[in-house]
């Protein structure tokens, strides 16, 4: 299927994604999990949650294999790749139009909005972010990476976890303290926000001089600038252009 996984496309953070193809001709993304937590309970989860759910902007998955400790999932090829790439590019060749932008931005809202309003149960996510976010051929976005994706029914307001789930520059604050936690769906979406904050330029001036914003803490940082008499430089500075 993968020609001895010569084609490799991507990397993320459980293991490492290559081109496929079925005998019908048919190109696929063939993710290989090599970091396991917790005796395969990512695997287990994604294959759990996305295999039920059917959205035009949610990764669509086509199938699974366990052989042993070996662990795959097999998913429909995007061949635009992650937006992670075009958010974070100094190559103007890689920038996006911002009627393109909007219509991303719209597709991956309307995606989030069906994992919390248009599945049987709620699903939070737990980490949106553009690294997640795959483009097809056509750049329509879609949610991708489900491993630590949690679902309950819709009559509750909120799930209660032990440990912080996702990436630090994006998590919501309900997320970031405390042992046990109370969360909503509500994280998504803070999580989104962070999310459009990347794709309009903004996350890149807030953090590390290293740039890198994705692990960067936004509240932290805001009160960091107060308390420091700084000025927030470079945001809202180019809103015309956007």
């Amino acid at each position: 299927m993968t020609k001895k996984f010569k084609h490799k496309v991507g990397q993320g953070g459980y293991g490492s994604v290559f081109q496929g193809w079925l005998p019908n001709g048919t190109v696929v993304a063939v993710k290989l999990i090599e970091k396991s937590h917790n005796d395969g309970e990512e695997f287990c989860n994604e294959v759990v949650t996305i295999g039920r759910i059917h959205h035009v902007n949610v990764v669509r998955l086509l199938g699974f294999c366990v052989e042993g400790s070996r662990r795959a999932l097999v998913y429909e090829f995007m061949s635009n790749g992650s937006l992670e790439k075009f958010t974070n590019t100094t190559d103007v060749g890689q920038c996006l139009l911002r009627e393109r932008l909007y219509d991303i931005a719209l597709g991956i809202a309307r995606g989030i909005e069906y994992l919390h309003q248009g599945c049987d149960q709620r699903i939070i996510h737990f980490d949106i972010k553009p690294h997640n976010i795959l483009l097809d051929h056509d750049f329509t976005p879609k949610i991708s990476d489900f491993g630590l994706a949690k679902s309950f029914c819709k009559e509750r307001n909120s799930v209660t976890i032990t440990e912080g789930k996702g990436t630090i520059g994006y998590i919501a604050p309900e997320l970031f303290y405390g042992n046990s936690r109370h969360v909503s769906h509500k994280s998504d979406v803070y999580s989104f926000g962070m999310l459009l904050m990347a794709m309009v330029g903004l996350k890149e001036k807030i953090g590390p001089a290293d740039g890198s914003s994705s692990e960067a803490y936004f509240p932290q940082w805001i009160h960091d600038t107060i308390s420091n008499d700084q000025k927030f430089e470079g945001i809202g500075e180019d809103e015309d252009e956007m």
